[in-house]
């Protein structure tokens, strides 16, 4: 039977009884955040890099909407990745363990950034660059959709009772700092050369960084140490292996797919208006509203920072209060400011673009602060990378993948931005309708009218 988290604050029950020391819990929180931090710069570098230069360097020919149509499509097909990424990395966390397919996911990272940044261009290697490109960026997508599943739950497994919300944003906080980071090698690289050596190798700078993440890989493989929920579930799952039952992807599938898919379903409005904000607006305002790109990357890189205070903010407030209330006002909030949004960057004043998106994030971060610990409450130990992970992965495919690529579409069949914001708007529908019925759910195992109504899956926290 499906679960899902409930509204309340937490309690002791779901806790571990595990308690490891203080001082291991900040490193391994430390470190799940430098991991998070890292794949996910190596991960926004493309989609800066696709705005930017990728459509004249790898798909030449046609008009300039069609070369960005066909940059951002590759964009999108690191999102499609990233399912297969979740599926084969949660099964085998649940099965073998977090850091192993954590280690692994920032190697290929690692591997497949600096290919990226070292790859020839169309006129040197012809049709083989493009479609080099596109499996490097797969195989960006495969490492970012293991990742995640393996940062968070190394984060919110450690954490102490009653902090699971704060523990799992340290893990989001990578999210605005592979932005930030993102654009200000972006930024120092167009600073530091003209146009034309910006054109010819500049932007290979960014991807070239990602080296260092093979680094932080092996001081995670011989540093920090399994999860102490993932142990107490070992005995469980060996169990469970001698029967039918043993597959972790499997279980999920028959008896909790629903949770998945409404899961998903919830997120899929933040992750889109998210990479519509880095990316399509950064195309949009340069190429359609003729805004030089450095002060839109400048504006970008300052209201991320924001997000370093207001997602832990965030996810603090739903230790206390509960996930469901933030993160439904969150998505609601981001309904609402859709055509706002939208108003503003029109005027192509750097003042309004830099307040619309603002407020933007401000909704996005109260979605994102508490949502690692609430996918990870959907699920018990012993299934939960996999659990959280496809209910994330398929949010990134339906939202965040195709929405660059949606928004261009849109723009150049309507002609308008409102089109954009429409899009935004149904996301949000289908977004609060998946929340109002997780907190039903949450509402009947609280009150105890199902066998899941013990479980740490349902719990607040």
């Amino acid at each position: 039977m499906d679960t899902a988290p409930s509204a309340q604050p937490p309690s002791a029950r779901q806790q571990t009884s595990t308690a490891p020391a203080a001082g291991n819990r900040r490193r391994v929180a430390t470190t799940a955040a430098l991991a998070s931090a890292v794949e996910w710069y190596d991960y926004f570098v493309f989609g800066i890099a696709a705005a930017l230069v990728l459509g004249d360097l790898y798909f030449p020919a046609g008009s300039p909407s069609a070369g960005v149509l066909a940059s951002f499509a590759t964009f999108a097909v690191g999102f499609l990745a990233r399912p297969l990424g979740g599926i084969v990395a949660g099964h085998l966390g649940d099965k073998r363990g977090r850091k192993p397919m954590l280690v692994l996911a920032l190697t290929l990272m690692g591997v497949a950034t600096t290919g990226i940044g070292l790859l020839p261009t169309y006129d040197t290697i012809g049709v083989a660059a493009p479609i080099l490109l596109v499996l490097l960026r797969v195989a960006q997508g495969v490492a970012v959709g293991a990742q995640w599943g393996g940062a968070m739950l190394l984060a919110t497994e450690y954490a102490p009772e009653g902090k699971r919300g704060v523990y799992g944003s340290v893990v989001q906080l990578g999210v605005p700092i592979g932005v930030v980071t993102a654009n200000t090698v972006f930024l120092l690289a167009g600073a530091l050369t003209t146009d034309s050596a910006f054109a010819a190798w500049g932007w290979r700078v960014p991807f070239l960084v990602g080296l260092l993440v093979l680094a932080l890989a092996w001081y995670i493989h011989t540093r920090v140490e399994e999860t102490p929920a993932f142990r107490e579930a070992e005995r469980a799952l060996a169990e469970r292996e001698k029967t039918e039952q043993g597959s972790p992807l499997r279980t999920v599938l028959r008896g909790h797919l629903g949770t998945v898919l409404l899961a998903g379903g919830s997120f899929a409005v933040n992750t889109a208006t998210f990479y519509i904000l880095i990316t399509g607006v950064l195309d949009y305002t340069t190429r359609e509203l003729d805004m030089k790109k450095g002060p839109v990357l400048m504006v970008s890189l300052c209201v991320s920072l924001t997000q370093l205070v207001l997602i832990p903010a965030a996810a603090a407030l739903s230790d206390r209060v509960g996930r469901i209330r933030i993160y439904a006002f969150g998505a609601a909030g981001i309904a609402l400011w859709a055509v706002p949004l939208f108003l503003l960057i029109d005027t192509g004043s750097l003042l309004w673009l830099a307040v619309g998106t603002f407020v933007a994030s401000c909704f996005l971060s109260i979605m994102y602060g508490p949502q690692a610990a609430l996918f990870a409450e959907l699920f018990t130990p012993e299934m939960r990378y996999t659990g959280a992970s496809l209910g994330y992965q398929i949010a990134a495919v339906a939202g965040g993948g195709l929405a660059p690529f949606v928004m261009v579409l849109l723009l150049e069949a309507t002609g308008t931005s409102m089109a954009v914001s429409g899009y935004i708007i149904g996301l949000s529908v289908i977004a609060l309708l998946s929340i109002k019925v997780l907190a039903g759910r949450a509402r009947s195992a609280t009150a105890g009218d199902g066998p899941e109504a013990a479980s740490p899956a349902t719990s607040a926290s």
